[in-house]
């Protein structure tokens, strides 16, 4: 298997990116060369004529390491569905020229985290899924999940989903968990945990703010101090 992690998410905003560079983070700062990877951006902010993906820049801050054509090789410009995206700004997603960047980046760091766009079943060219790609990097899966109603339908349909494709669920993260959680929050994690064949690895807590680089220094520190947060990182791999 190769030597990385591929983060998914239940949604569009739960909050993948964060999740994947809080544990860039995490491992910087224990002193692990990690590589970072954001294989397709869609809806990009255009600076100096150039696209940027904001997740990927996050990911390589988290990082510490630059933001090279091999983190974020494909760039879109609209706010869609990646395939959308794609054929409006007339570009074909080629899976191997992202296992080509992605072996170079394994190649260069000791462990490298993907995370993808959207869900499981989001479209990037074709008929071919998110899923597709990460059957295709041959990478152990962490979903990210919302703590709120609703929450145990779309994750135990994630897993489902990626156990049916063949992909190892290594775990599921619940991301913004409230501070004061309601019946609905309180109940999802050990449903979650009991219909979805894979562990619940954290509940990481809301942190208001605005400044998303922030929010993940606080969640890494955080995280660093949890008693079981070795386990988890075993379990993931990491």
């Amino acid at each position: 298997m190769s030597r990385g992690l591929f983060v998914t998410g239940t949604d569009t905003g739960v909050g993948k990116t964060v999740v994947a560079a809080v544990l860039a983070r995490l491992l910087r700062l224990r002193g692990v060369d990690v590589g970072v990877m954001k294989p397709v951006t869609s809806g990009c902010r255009e600076e100096h004529g150039s696209l940027i993906s904001d997740d990927a820049e996050l990911l390589c801050t988290a990082a510490g390491i630059p933001c090279c054509p091999d983190v974020a090789p494909y760039l879109l410009r609209e706010p869609l569905a990646p395939a959308d995206a794609a054929r409006i700004d007339g570009v074909r997603i080629d899976f191997e020229h992202i296992r080509e960047c992605y072996d170079r980046l394994v190649s260069r760091h000791e462990i490298v985290i993907v995370e993808g766009a959207g869900g499981l079943m989001v479209p990037l060219v074709g008929g071919l899924l998110v899923a597709d790609l990460i059957r295709q990097l041959d990478l152990p899966l962490l979903v990210v999940a919302r703590p709120a109603l609703g929450t145990i339908n779309h994750t135990v349909l994630t897993c489902f989903c990626a156990q049916q494709m063949g992909l190892s669920v290594a775990g599921v993260i619940i991301n913004n968990y409230p501070e004061q959680p309601g019946l609905a929050e309180r109940g999802a994690p050990h449903q979650i945990g009991g219909l979805c064949g894979a562990p619940v690895l954290g509940l990481w807590p809301h942190h208001a703010g605005t400044d998303e680089f922030r929010t993940v220094e606080y969640l890494a520190g955080w995280l660093d101090r949890q008693p079981e947060t070795d386990i988890v990182l075993r379990q993931l791999g990491l």
